[in-house]
C-alpha cells in the first residue's frame, strides 16, 4: 500500500510539474523540452518576485537579480592562458581578460564586451558572461574588457550608455592600448541583447566623435534591442510568448530603463505612442518601417499596427523614446555611414529578431558592410546557453560562429 501511495504521489507530482513547465513552442525551436524546463525555472522566479513585490517585501527586479546572481558570480580567477583582473576605467568598473599566449610586447586584438539583461540584470561576474569572455580572450588571443555598467532601476538612461561610452573612450586611448599591448587597428565593440543596444549606440558615437582618435574596427551585435517605437513588428507578434524574452517583459525593461511610468505598458503594446496623429514621430517611424525593411518571408501574414489616434503624453513624459542613444535604429543615414563593419546575430524565435534585421539593412543602405547570421532554431539568449548546465546545441553553434567571425574580421 505504501509503495502504491508513493507511486501515486510521484505520478501526480510529475504530471503537475510537466503541466507547469509545458508551453506550446514553435516546431523548429532548438531542444524544446530543455527550453521549457529553463523557461519554467525563470517563470517561477518571476512569479516569486511578483508576489514579493505585491506584499511590499522587495522589488520584483531585485528578486530576479538575486536569483541570477546565484547562478554563479565568479571572482577574477586567472588561468594558465589568461590573466583576469577587476579594475576601473574612467570611474566605471570593468573586468579585463588578457590572453598570455603571445610573448610580452606582441600586439593583441581588443574587444569591449557589454553584457545583456534588459539594462537591469546581469554582470561581468556572472557565470555565463565570465565564461564567454574567457573563451573570447583565449580563442582570439585578445584582451577583452567586460563593462560593469550601472543597472536600472537604480539608474536610468543615459547612465548605462554613458558608463559604456566612458569605459570605451578610456580603453581606446593610445597609452591604455599600449599598456595592454593591444593593436589600435584591431579593436571591436560587442554585446548581446541590451548590451547589443549599448554596443551599437556607442559604436555610433565613437565613429562620429573627432576627439576619439582610435576607432572601433568592427561591431558585433548579438540579438540586439534597437528600437522602442514598434512593439508589433512581425517578430514581436509571432514570438510574443516564446521564451526567453516575452514581449511584455521587453516593454517592461524599456519602461524601467527610460524611467517611464509603468502605466504606459498597455499603450506601448498597442503602439499608441507612434499613432498617426503623433506628428513628432513621423520621421522616426519611417526608420522602423518594417514593410520596407523586412523581406516578405519574414513579414509573413502579419500586418502593421498603426493607431489613428494616440497618447501624446507618453512622448512628452518619455522623450528618450526618440533618442538614437537609446534606440540606435533611429540614427540618421549620415551617422550610420560612419560606423564600422557589422556582424548581427538574430534568432528566428525572438521578439528582437526584426530589430536586428532592420538595422542590418539600414546599415547596408548607408554603405556599411554587414554580415547577418540568422538561426532558424534559435531563441533569445541562446548564446549564453552554450555552457553547462544550460547547454543548448544552438547556443554552442551560434557562439562558435560569432567568435569565428571576429577571428576572421578583427
Amino acid at each position: 500500500m505504501t509503495m502504491k501511495r508513493l507511486f501515486a504521489v510521484t505520478l501526480i507530482l510529475t504530471i503537475g510539474f510537466a503541466y507547469y513547465i509545458y508551453i506550446p513552442l514553435p516546431s523548429t525551436v532548438s531542444e524544446p523540452w530543455k527550453l521549457m524546463l529553463v523557461a519554467g525555472t525563470f517563470r517561477a522566479v518571476m512569479q516569486m518576485g511578483t508576489v514579493a513585490h505585491t506584499l511590499g517585501l522587495i522589488r520584483d527586479i531585485d528578486v530576479l537579480s538575486v536569483v541570477v546572481g546565484t547562478f554563479g558570480l565568479l571572482g577574477p580567477e586567472s588561468s594558465e592562458n589568461l590573466r583576469v583582473s577587476d579594475t576601473v576605467f574612467a570611474g566605471v568598473e570593468v573586468r579585463v581578460y588578457q590572453s598570455t599566449l603571445r610573448e610580452v610586447g606582441e600586439l593583441k586584438r581588443g574587444v569591449v564586451y557589454i553584457h545583456g539583461g534588459g539594462w537591469a540584470l546581469g554582470s561581468t561576474r556572472s557565470g555565463s558572461y565570465d565564461l564567454l569572455c574567457r573563451k573570447l580572450a583565449e580563442d582570439l588571443d585578445a584582451v577583452v574588457v567586460s563593462v560593469e555598467y550601472r543597472l536600472a532601476p537604480g539608474v536610468h538612461f543615459p547612465v548605462p550608455y554613458d558608463d559604456v561610452l566612458q569605459a570605451s573612450r578610456h580603453f581606446l586611448r593610445p597609452e591604455v592600448l599600449t599598456q595592454y599591448s593591444v593593436d589600435p587597428d584591431r579593436v571591436a565593440v560587442s554585446g548581446d541583447s541590451a548590451g547589443g543596444n549599448l554596443a551599437a549606440a556607442v559604436a555610433q558615437q565613437v565613429a562620429i566623435d573627432d576627439s576619439i582618435a582610435i576607432k572601433f574596427k568592427v561591431q558585433a551585435l548579438i540579438y540586439p534591442v534597437l528600437q522602442a517605437l514598434d512593439f508589433n513588428t512581425p517578430s514581436y507578434q509571432e514570438n510574443q510568448n516564446v521564451p526567453m524574452l516575452h514581449r511584455t517583459v521587453m516593454v517592461q525593461f524599456w519602461l524601467k530603463y527610460l524611467a517611464a511610468d509603468p502605466e504606459h505598458l498597455h499603450a506601448l503594446l498597442l503602439n499608441n505612442h507612434t499613432a498617426q496623429d503623433q506628428n513628432q514621430v513621423a520621421s522616426a517611424r519611417a526608420k522602423v518601417d518594417w514593410v520596407r525593411l523586412l523581406p516578405p518571408s519574414v513579414q509573413k501574414q502579419y500586418k502593421p499596427v498603426v493607431q489613428p489616434r494616440g497618447s501624446p503624453r507618453i512622448l512628452e513624459e518619455v522623450p528618450a523614446l526618440l533618442d538614437p542613444r537609446a534606440s540606435p535604429l533611429l540614427a540618421e543615414p549620415d551617422i550610420l555611414a560612419q560606423v564600422p563593419q557589422a556582424y548581427i546575430l538574430t534568432c528566428e524565435h525572438d521578439v528582437l529578431r526584426d530589430d536586428g534585421l532592420m538595422y542590418g539593412l539600414r546599415l547596408q543602405e548607408a554603405g556599411v558592410t554587414v554580415t547577418q547570421d540568422h538561426y532558424v532554431g534559435g531563441f533569445h539568449g541562446c548564446v549564453t546557453f552554450a555552457f553547462w548546465p544550460t547547454y543548448f546545441s544552438v547556443g554552442m553553434h551560434s557562439m562558435q560562429n560569432y567568435i569565428a567571425w571576429l577571428d576572421k574580421n578583427l
